[in-house]
């Protein structure tokens, strides 16, 4: 067996930070900001808010009777699992894909601990033009986003050491 500081799974460090960041950023969210909208306007097309997604991304399932709940945070425990497997083989010199893994799971995990506690998860980042805004996210999302792309781009890279 290896040890950890020579597998990829040494990036759990990244994860960690991801979970801490995303759950201090929710909790001054829910703490200093109002339920609902409009929130606070920071510029013409970006304003904190204070909202719940029972669903997932762009609210998908949120209107089903809870199910949903549970069925998230089994796949992001399902992922987590996946990704740290794929981390731990990953080579001592690979960065970008365990980094990337990384991100996924610390989002993952972020999004999980809200809907375990508090059976939805905290929504604040309202980015807008005009009367269009887009669904309303929090630093969560973005780290799995983050993280989802850094896959893509990789995947376009001729005979990549990962």
């Amino acid at each position: 067996m290896r040890a950890l500081s020579e597998t990829g799974l040494r990036w759990w460090w990244l994860a960690l930070v991801t979970i801490v960041l995303d759950q201090v950023s929710k909790w001054l969210a829910v703490s200093y900001l109002d339920y609902g909208y409009p929130g606070v306007e920071i510029t013409p097309f970006f304003n904190l808010v204070h909202v719940y997604n029972p669903g997932a991304a762009f609210s998908f399932l949120a209107d089903q009777g809870g199910w949903q709940r549970w069925f998230f945070a089994g796949l992001a425990a399902a992922v987590t699992v996946l990704l740290s497997r794929w981390m731990y083989t990953s080579p001592r010199s690979a960065r970008w894909l365990p980094a990337a893994y990384a991100l996924i799971i610390g989002g993952a995990i972020g999004n999980v601990i809200d809907r375990l506690l508090l059976g939805h998860v905290v929504d604040f980042l309202d980015f807008y033009a005009g009367n269009w805004h887009w669904p309303a996210f929090n630093l969560a999302d973005s780290f799995i986003f983050i993280g989802a792309a850094m896959i893509i781009i990789d995947s376009f890279k001729k005979d990549s050491p990962q």
